[in-house]
């Protein structure tokens, strides 16, 4: 057996929970394998709606194992958060989730530093989500950071201690107004004891050599689906840097982030918008600042499941969405959003780019200086979101569908024609 990868192709915000919670009935495990709670996944069923940061999305279906992987980073604050709002649905994820003993832990002084630093960076900020990612990747990189099998050991106040007075004395060197930060609407110190509390939380919760239980798991024949956050355009080390994520969002870094081996990945789902959004600064070819962009965000509801702040909005971008597949070797294309599309005449799509009065077709080590070349297509100017079959595509829906695999000659496994599970078509 070989492990499954679902992940985004842009800059996040793609549909990916939506569709591993569509999926996830053909497995019988699905592991976080980066990211931390700066994302956001959204799920929607039966009137119900979840927004789930660090636990798997397949954590709705009780006879599933979910995993949280050893490359993922856990505030226990945002933790508990998400273990309530699904205990107030009667989902108990005490009974299906399993956490790496060497995922690393995201300190309130963490979030202090986030935001320091940003704040420190002027109008040359990244557009950070503040949720301390940076800050506890590096010290994950310096080897200072805790993990979450510490917690239980004697030591973990004094190292906790340790390296929140590490932090202090980087705070002070900036100057900052620390009294003034405030962390999810709290002050530090309210955070702080909230957080505290909820390690004690997290401690309940089984931790596991969890490389050690995926890599038994496929000897076993279990069907594995790995889920990642963000999207293959933050990575930090292909995305526009700095404008970037602090970990790997592409199918390499699940072999980091699982401890599985390259030979042991096998599918590789790569889902992407029918148009491109993107939250923080940073290159944006296609991004549109006109009533076209207003409508796309509007109709797409685009703002930030975890910041909240409005997205933007613009063109899909071929070159980028070809750059994405061959970074991640996808073999299957999941597209959403399509419907968010129904209100427009005509659609642009950018199939190169300029760059220095030159015509490329890769995204360069200068993407910030790109302009796209466009060409229009036929837009099909009607509802999708009733529609469950592809038999029912309007025609020049399903020709948009038959340009892009021609141009990325990757099939499109799968459409999402609106939020809620039911409205997804396997094609």
């Amino acid at each position: 057996m070989k492990v499954d990868v679902l992940l985004g192709l842009q800059w996040g915000d793609e549909g990916k929970g939506k569709i591993v919670d569509v999926l996830a009935p053909q497995y019988d495990i699905i592991a976080r394998f980066q990211g931390g709670p700066n994302a956001g996944h959204t799920i929607e069923f039966d009137g119900l709606k979840f927004v789930l940061h660090t636990i798997p999305s397949g954590i709705f279906d009780q006879s599933r194992q979910n995993i949280i992987g050893n490359g993922v980073i856990i505030d226990p604050y945002v933790f508990s958060k998400e273990v309530a709002q699904l205990r107030s649905k009667n989902i108990n994820p005490q009974h299906n989730l399993l956490i790496s003993k060497k995922a690393h832990l995201i300190l309130p002084s963490h979030r202090l530093l986030d935001a320091v630093y940003e704040e420190a960076m002027g109008k040359n900020r990244i557009g950070s989500t503040l949720k301390g990612i940076g800050p506890a990747y590096t010290d994950k990189t310096a080897r200072q950071g805790i993990r979450v099998g510490e917690i239980h050991k004697s030591d973990f106040n004094a190292h906790y201690q340790s390296l929140k007075e590490k932090h202090q004395r980087i705070i002070d060197s900036y100057h900052a107004e620390v009294a003034n930060i405030k962390i999810d609407g709290l002050d530090i110190e309210s955070y702080e004891a909230q957080w505290l509390e909820a390690v004690e939380l997290l401690k309940t919760y089984h931790q596991t050599d969890s490389e050690h239980f995926i890599n038994s798991s496929l000897r076993a024949g279990k069907r594995i689906l790995a889920e990642g956050a963000q999207g293959t355009l933050l990575d930090i080390e292909f995305g526009a840097y700095p404008f970037v994520t602090s970990s790997n969002t592409i199918a390499a870094g699940v072999c980091s982030g699982l401890g599985i081996a390259p030979s042991k990945v096998g599918r590789v789902y790569g889902i992407f918008k029918a148009y491109c959004t993107r939250v923080g600064s940073g290159p944006f070819p296609t991004e549109l600042h006109d009533k076209e962009g207003l409508l796309m965000r509007d109709r797409g509801n685009e703002y930030g499941s975890t910041t909240g702040r409005p997205r933007r909005c613009g063109w899909l971008d071929l070159t980028a969405l070809k750059y994405a597949i061959m970074l991640n070797g996808v073999t299957d294309l999941v597209m959403t959003k399509g419907d968010v599309l129904d209100a427009f005449d005509e659609l642009k799509v950018a199939m190169r780019y300029k760059l220095n009065d030159e015509i490329i077709d890769h995204v360069p080590f200068e993407a910030d200086q790109v302009v796209p070349v466009y060409e229009t297509v036929k837009g099909w100017n009607q509802p999708l979101d009733k529609v469950t079959s592809p038999e029912k595509f309007p025609e020049a829906f399903a020709n948009y569908i038959g340009f892009i695999e021609s141009q990325t000659q990757t099939p499109i496994s799968i459409i999402s024609v609106g939020p809620d599970r039911r409205q997804t078509i396997t094609l």
